[in-house]
């Protein structure tokens, strides 16, 4: 406990000084709103599905197998009544305060803009958009909940795709290059919630070249070594202990 609240006050040191703050996230910040980490396959995943979770999110998969894909897609990533933990709700407080300039997130579930943050870069889409792939028409989430099988649109029949980087499919050139840009201009990046493992997105940290590197997460990363602050505690925990 004494190293938790030495570690914050650290943290809590580094909030205070620096105005331009980028934050990068991933699964981890979102599982302590009760949305899993799909790479933690449990019992009841492997009674009901014959492939890993890669393969099932893959573009090659979605193409051969769709009713698979959307079966799996359903069931394990949209939590329609998942909530904004305290690391959401601060992060959008320390933007609205002016010392947040981005959040990174390779997650998909647009929990940060529930929560107020108003610049988002969404490195593998959202769960929240759908699209026809004939006509374009814009679906909710709601409509891949509500239909069976492989959603189609209702104005031309085309498959109605989830806004979502699938594996082997590349991220948006644009997202990347803001991603670049809000990191390479960042005095403090704070790392919260991946494991790093996940690329190209991964690689973007490569871009910081500023004051202070704060890592916090439960394992640890690549980047700890490099870290001028290492915290291996829950993130809403952490961020719940900073104050405006």
């Amino acid at each position: 406990m004494e190293d938790f609240q030495k570690a914050v006050g650290e943290f809590q040191k580094i909030v205070d000084q620096h105005d331009n703050i980028v934050f990068f996230g991933g699964a981890g910040v979102s599982t302590e709103s009760g949305i899993p980490d799909f790479r933690s396959v449990d019992g009841l995943y492997n009674q009901q599905y014959d492939y890993p979770p890669e393969t099932i999110l893959s573009h090659t998969f979605y193409l051969k197998k769709p009713e698979e894909f959307f079966r799996f897609y359903r069931n394990k990533m949209l939590f329609p009544e998942a909530k904004p933990n305290a690391a959401h709700r601060k992060l959008a407080e320390l933007e609205a305060a002016g010392k947040l300039k981005a959040v990174v997130t390779q997650n998909i579930d647009g929990l940060h803009q529930a929560a107020g943050s108003r610049k988002v870069l969404e490195l593998h889409g959202s769960v929240l958009r759908n699209y026809c792939e004939k006509c374009r028409k814009f679906y909710p989430m709601s409509y891949i909940q509500e239909t069976k099988g492989i959603p189609v649109c209702e104005d031309c029949g085309g498959r109605v795709k989830p806004d979502v980087v699938l594996y082997e499919e590349g991220l948006d050139q644009g997202t990347i290059s803001e991603a670049v840009r809000c990191i390479s201009e960042a005095q403090v990046l704070v790392i919260g919630g991946t494991s790093l493992a996940v690329y190209p997105a991964a690689g973007l940290i490569d871009y910081f070249q500023g004051d202070k590197l704060v890592v916090i997460n439960m394992a640890s990363t690549p980047r700890d070594k490099y870290a001028d602050l290492l915290i291996q505690a829950p993130i809403g925990k952490v961020f719940d202990a900073i104050t405006l």
